[in-house]
């Protein structure tokens, strides 16, 4: 295929698909975002965000991080799920200069102008939900048409954190918290169950599981009610712990079964396959801590934090290191240490998450462990996938 020799070598070129500026900005501020957080426990740091140090590191973290991470996937798979051309250019600098002022103002707030911070981090979820909506409407390709209404109600529990600032109410913001992480969890049950059975059978060269209906419908579904709980929380409604500990139990067993039946065993020779399966069973380990949450057992922290550390932010890693390759016309390979950088992911995961419901006196050693952990990893994703990021693709062509 013939191409403009201007696409042969450089930096990002000007049809550049989301995946790019959005992966790269989301692995870099996740590493400083978290530095900046454990520099301020050992009070090295004085920041003063938007908030409080406790509201901007959830916040940035969810809101910040993972929602950059999910707005380059999903405006990347569009192109391959409609066939059409997706965001590019000059709207596409737009929306990740819209991210970029959301970070700097809510780590530097001008002082009187809180509203106005806050305005402008709002604003980028519901950009990415008219995007995304108008690209499958477009394209008439209704089944995909399900992400608009999560990114609209992830766009919600932003809106909800920002209104728990302006009141310094802490349970409006904890509960929007709770609703974004459910959110993305069922995002990633979701587009779990599409992508992660497929990779698996392309790799091992076989035919893909054959899906049981009740039980994928089941897997959904139940993770869809703790997130209409969470909403009904936000407005004030009592929802029963003990119902919603069984539901989060149920969800668990539903996930749990249903990547038994992906083959994952027979994936340890590849770092991305392994990756992707463990983290989807840490969605099931961090509901089963989530119920014991419920019941009192432990912190809900630490249910949060198998469920961000173990899955999502595992998940991405994975998912980031695939995709990227993938979408820049190179091998689909495992690069050197990218192994190891799941691994260490996923031992930040069990020490930030179910060592510390063991041992809970020992928290500042596992922040540091966890956030040590994390470092390296995503520092490991960054040294190896900056260039591919932003140099145009290997093959020359366009994306």
């Amino acid at each position: 295929m013939a191409h403009d020799s201007s696409m042969t070598k450089g930096w990002m070129p000007h049809k550049a698909l989301a995946f790019r500026p959005f992966f790269f900005l989301a692995a870099l501020s996740s590493v400083v975002f978290l530095v900046v957080w454990i520099l301020f426990w050992h009070g090295k740091v004085l920041l003063q965000p938007y908030g409080s140090m406790l509201w901007w590191h959830q916040h940035e973290m969810l809101f910040a991080f993972v929602s950059a991470v999910v707005a380059g996937f999903l405006l990347t798979a569009v192109r391959n799920w409609t066939g059409m051309p997706s965001l590019t250019g000059v709207p596409l600098l737009l929306l990740v200069l819209l991210w970029l002022a959301g970070r700097v103002l809510m780590a530097f707030p001008p002082q009187g102008l809180t509203v106005v911070v806050g305005l402008v981090d709002m604003a980028f979820l519901p950009v990415v939900a008219l995007i995304m909506g108008w690209l499958v409407a477009r394209a008439k390709l209704w089944r995909n048409m399900m992400f608009v209404p999560i990114l609209t109600l992830l766009a919600l529990a932003n809106i909800g954190m920002h209104v728990g600032a302006w009141r310094a109410d802490f349970e409006l913001t904890q509960h929007s918290v709770y609703m974004g992480i459910l959110l993305i969890t069922l995002l990633m049950v979701i587009l779990g169950g599409r992508v992660i059975p497929f990779f698996t059978s392309r790799k091992l060269n076989r035919d893909a599981v054959k899906p049981r209906k009740g039980l994928e419908l089941g897997s959904i579904l139940l993770v869809l009610i703790l997130v209409i709980w969470q909403i009904l929380a936000i407005f004030g409604v009592n929802v029963s712990t003990t119902a919603m500990a069984i539901v989060c139990v149920a969800a668990a067993i539903c996930n749990a079964w249903r990547a038994l039946r992906w083959e994952g065993q027979r994936c340890w020779h590849e770092p991305l396959l392994w990756g992707l399966h463990t983290s989807y069973y840490f969605i099931a380990i961090g509901l089963l801590l989530w119920a014991g949450a419920l019941l009192g057992w432990m912190r809900t922290e630490i249910a949060i934090h198998a469920l961000t550390i173990g899955a999502m932010s595992t998940m991405i890693l994975a998912m980031m290191a695939r995709v990227s390759l993938g979408h820049t016309g190179r091998v689909i390979k495992t690069l050197p240490g990218i192994g190891l950088a799941l691994a260490l992911m996923l031992i930040a995961a069990v020490v930030r998450g179910p060592l510390l419901a063991v041992f809970p006196t020992i928290a500042l050693p596992v922040y540091d462990a966890s956030v040590t952990l994390w470092g390296v990893a995503y520092a490991i994703f960054l040294y190896h996938y900056s260039k591919p990021l932003l140099t145009i693709r290997a093959d020359g062509a366009e994306g």
